[in-house]
């Protein structure tokens, strides 16, 4: 757990269109639960589904969030970058980023982006500012 932040749920999920779905579906639908954040499932092979999964759920879809990661990512690892397909999008009013498996791809996400973007405080703006927001 990350400073001010609390985790409500952490789940091993298949990688199964269907069962990815429902489990972030129910996420989605707990007023209690603010983000999801997934790992693994966003490559290539044919059991990396995680996009296919999820990408219906979303209402909008956040583009910035996979292009950053991306430039991020370029510069550790440059084009082998080429093989995520890390998404974000808001379902329900929910912010979802779905991250690469890897620890490495994780931690950049994580300390590059999202941690930035659940802080109140980072400025010149963030996405907690605008959650009260994403359901109108």
């Amino acid at each position: 757990e990350a400073a001010g932040h609390v985790l409500k749920d952490r789940r091993i999920v298949a990688d199964d269109i269907p069962a990815l779905r429902a489990t972030v579906g129910q996420w989605i639908a707990d007023p209690g639960i603010d983000v999801v954040i997934t790992t693994g499932g966003t490559g290539f092979t044919g059991r990396d589904v995680t996009p296919e999964a999820l990408m219906p759920l979303f209402e909008k879809h956040i583009d910035g969030f996979s292009a950053i990661f991306h430039q991020l990512s370029y510069s550790k690892i440059e084009t082998s970058t080429i093989q995520s397909r890390a998404i974000a999008g808001l379902a329900n009013g929910t912010p979802v980023f779905c991250l690469p498996g890897s620890s490495g791809a994780c931690a950049t996400g994580w300390d590059r982006i999202i941690s930035h973007q659940l802080d109140a405080g980072y400025r010149p703006c963030n996405l907690v500012e605008l959650m009260p927001r994403f359901r109108e």
